[in-house]
């Protein structure tokens, strides 16, 4: 992430009245959240959470959280 990728600068982006300006920004907040899903999703599952448990927090299916991040974490040997 550079410096003008950081979370308080994209903020600021968001609201420029450029598109292209805005636009990129949305793309690069996108792609901010779902590291962040993914960090504390990886945590959570570290620390014993059950699926069902990350999904209520998420406010999601455990479906749809399992079929986001399971086949991740068995790709990189984190889950069974």
């Amino acid at each position: 992430m550079g410096a003008e990728d950081t979370p308080a600068s994209l903020a600021g982006q968001v609201t420029n009245k450029d598109p292209a300006v805005g636009l990129a920004a949305v793309v690069a907040l996108r792609r901010l959240l779902e590291e962040l899903e993914r960090v504390h999703v990886d945590n959570a599952r570290e620390q014993g959470w059950s699926w069902q448990n990350i999904a209520s927090s998420l406010q999601v299916s455990r479906q749809s959280v399992h079929e986001k991040h399971a086949s991740r974490r068995k790709a990189t040997g984190k889950e069974d």
